[in-house]
């Protein structure tokens, strides 16, 4: 049984365009740069940080005092499943009195504020160094108290063990949060002692965040005229003016992406990627075709659009020190570079314009109201949102085109439809687009991908042409790689796989390396091995996970060399996210593969310390506890994924073959055909069904599930001897023959 791996390693900014965010400037002085605060940039760029002073990046985060807590804390009171927490001053300082560790009923004080609009958290101390988030939250526009869990988590209950109740790590300051909320933040998370030492040198985003440490540009600026240092970029060690629309993306991106952490924010990073990984616009997070569902921070959605593709960057948009859209009339952002008299027209848009007369739409009885001219405004129709905390309206950046049309194919969101026509259908919406715009529609990659999420074999050609593509953005292209990766070996996959590995963009060479399964152990060393001194610590990391199932025998002096710098990298890596559940999962998956059972089960169970539900790590403890010869444990294990993950078919799968291992083929069978009903057109579940049954004396069952395997996968040289070997046995040597024969048609030289 194989292991389960789990490459995003961090569940919320939850493994790329080969940008370089932060470039170097070469300085004349040695002296490293330090941050000397943000009142040192007052004097001399004063209209800039009057403009970042009304900023997000301002309110970030703040000391809870008067002046900056927004919430209602006299005595104001939110019942929330039963319980009414209250929210109160004592001694000029803020307390709330809810439910606390363990849901014991309990007062904490407020440290800290957490933003500022649309809404207000507040953060609280704990022991360790922990700052953790209230969910008890301020809706500053409605001015009240609202519950996010009641918002996020609606119709769930969080129960006081889970890994997302606001005392535990899910909602854990420190991890989750901090590193986009303060200038210069230091995580300094212990994973022996479990605390943390979090830092930073200035409590919001301010100048020296974006622009780096400010101590040599400071002696510059405070030399005279003819004794200036001869600094290059004036002492700054980031690099801002004059820089590529892809610098400039990758710049905001480390804050802006749903993204995996490799460690603390350092000046300057260089290549983005080699600092984190953006996720992919993928399920679950992503729906198929792209569209943000859960929260995106923007890059991962942006970078699909033809803007990113047309070197559209974040300050052709925003203000980036005030943070605004650059002009008040919104449809103007768009003119810059789309014709007015062309697009912002009624023969374009088909909708009133603000001044014209008529009667505003009315939806969800009067709860919602559409303004005439509404639907002329760009951005309602090619940037729809959705709420994300509750209240905060967040806009989709992939910049698309409404398709009610794939509404009906795929079941996806369009713009008509979930932003202003809500009572009526997709099928309406669409009739529309067809009177106004014609039948004919660009194919769509979700289309694409809609089909490789359900193994459809007529994908594999619509995927290699999305990757050949030259208008497919890089962040698309790896997408399609990593749908491509689950399609049946053959060799135009492993070609195309090939190809992609060599690609300028890490992302694509990440999930290439991914994706490539080697013929032989001596493949893998060959082809792997030059990627493990890949520029890139993304592709590093993925090279050096797969190289680990390499035995150290098959290892000369100077690759083992090589490859433990690699580990120790690796380790280090997943060490800065310690406190979280995937990179404990990894680490232990790492050290599996390198034959340490005890550092690996140490590292599985520490996962499922952190989060009990973690069942990635709760799978591959069951598979080491068998290979330890502890199928006891083992079989409590699946079945404890089976409570929390009824639909999660692999676990009845892995029980399907420790029951069969430890000969109970009855059982193996029932938990076979579970696996085989969640998951209809995975082929090695068929295939051990089939075995099973065949066992079993149930025949017609293991003919069905036989010949279905090999309809899944009708290259699979191990699926055609298996079933012409059933037919032998059972002596219909009729069929053996037909099989038979097809193999040999289709493998001539075997």
């Amino acid at each position: 049984m194989k292991e389960v791996g789990y490459l995003s390693y961090i569940y919320l900014i939850t493994l790329i365009i080969f940008v370089s965010g932060c470039t170097n400037a070469k300085k004349s002085n040695s002296n490293p740069a330090t941050f000397v605060g943000s009142n040192n940039c007052i004097e001399c760029h004063e209209s800039e940080f009057k403009s970042w002073e009304d900023s997000d990046h301002a309110f970030a985060m703040d000391t809870a005092i008067e002046s900056t807590v927004l919430g209602d804390f006299n005595d104001a009171t939110i019942e929330y499943q039963g319980f009414k927490s209250k929210m109160y001053k004592r001694d000029g300082k803020f307390f709330v009195h809810t439910l606390g560790p363990g849901g014991v009923p309990g007062d904490f004080q407020i440290a800290y504020t957490f933003g500022y609009k649309p809404l207000q958290q507040y953060l609280i101390p704990f022991d360790n160094g922990r700052l953790q988030c209230l969910q008890i939250t301020w809706d500053t526009k409605q001015k009240r108290w609202y519950h996010l869990a009641d918002s996020v988590y609606k119709g769930d209950t969080i129960k006081p063990n889970d890994w997302l109740y606001w005392t535990n790590n899910g909602q854990n300051w420190n991890g989750m949060c901090a590193e986009c909320h303060s200038t210069n933040l230091r995580k300094n998370y212990n994973p022996d002692t479990h605390a943390f030492n979090t830092t930073w040198s200035e409590i919001n985003v301010s100048c020296e965040a974006c622009h780096g440490p400010g101590s040599e540009h400071l002696i510059w600026a405070n030399s005279n005229k003819d004794e200036k240092p001869d600094y290059d970029n004036k002492g700054l060690i980031v690099v801002t003016s004059n820089i590529s629309p892809k610098q400039l993306i990758g710049d905001c991106a480390y804050c802006h992406a749903r993204r995996s952490s490799f460690g603390d924010f350092v000046y300057p990073h260089g290549n983005m990627y080699n600092i984190m990984a953006p996720q992919l616009p993928i399920e679950p997070n992503y729906y198929i075709d792209g569209q943000i569902k859960e929260e995106d921070y923007v890059y991962s959605s942006f970078s699909q659009s033809r803007m990113y593709h047309e070197n559209v960057a974040c300050n052709n948009c925003h203000d980036v020190h005030s943070l605004k859209v650059k002009f008040n009339g919104e449809n103007q952002l768009c003119e810059q570079c789309h014709d007015k008299k062309k697009y912002d027209t009624p023969k374009h848009h088909f909708h009133k314009l603000p001044n014209q007369k008529g009667e505003p739409l009315i939806l969800n009885n009067e709860e919602k109201t559409i303004q005439v001219g509404d639907g002329s405004r760009c951005i309602n129709c090619h940037m729809p949102g959705s709420y994300y905390m509750g209240v905060d309206f967040r806009r989709d950046h992939s910049m698309r085109i409404p398709r009610p049309d794939l509404t009906i194919k795929l079941g996806t969101p369009n713009a008509c439809n979930s932003q202003c026509h809500t009572n009526k259908s997709a099928a309406w919406a669409d009739s529309f687009i067809v009177k106004w715009y014609g039948d004919k529609r660009r194919h769509h990659f979700g289309e694409t991908f809609s089909k490789a999420s359900k193994n459809d074999t007529t994908s594999f050609v619509e995927l290699i042409k999305i990757i050949n593509d030259s208008l497919t953005t890089p962040i698309v292209k790896a997408a399609a790689i990593m749908y491509i990766g689950s399609a049946s070996l053959s060799s135009e996959r492993q070609q195309i796989i090939l190809q992609s590995m060599h690609d300028p963009n890490p992302m694509v060479r990440n999930e290439a390396l991914k994706a490539f399964i080697p013929s032989s152990m001596e493949d893998k060393l060959n082809i792997i091995k030059p990627f493990l001194t890949d520029s890139i610590k993304l592709v590093r990391l993925t090279a050096t996970m797969i190289f680990s199932e390499i035995p150290s025998s098959q290892l000369d002096s100077a690759t083992k060399i090589a490859f433990n710098k690699n580990v120790e990298e690796y380790i280090n890596t997943m060490n800065y996210s310690a406190d979280f559940a995937p990179s404990r999962h990894n680490m232990g998956l790492l050290y599996s593969n390198m034959g340490d059972n005890d550092k690996a089960k140490e590292n599985y169970e520490e996962a499922l310390r952190i989060d009990n539900k973690f069942y990635p790590s709760k799978i591959n403890l069951a598979l080491l506890s068998n290979s330890m010869g502890n199928n006891k444990k083992a079989v409590a294990l699946f079945k404890e994924v089976i409570k929390d993950f009824p639909e999660f078919s692999e676990s009845y799968y892995y029980l399907g073959l420790l029951e069969a291992e430890m000969g109970d083929y009855t059982a193996s069978a029932n938990y076979l055909k579970i696996a085989s009903k969640k998951s209809p057109d995975n082929p090695s579940v068929l295939i051990n069904l089939a075995k099973v049954s065949q066992y079993l004396n149930k025949n017609s069952e293991a003919e069905k599930a036989y010949l279905r395997a090999h309809e899944l996968d009708p290259e699979n040289v191990n699926y055609f001897s298996q079933l012409i070997g059933f037919y032998i046995k059972n002596k219909n040597i009729s069929q053996a023959e037909n099989y038979l024969s097809k193999w040999i048609k289709q493998y001539p030289n075997d």
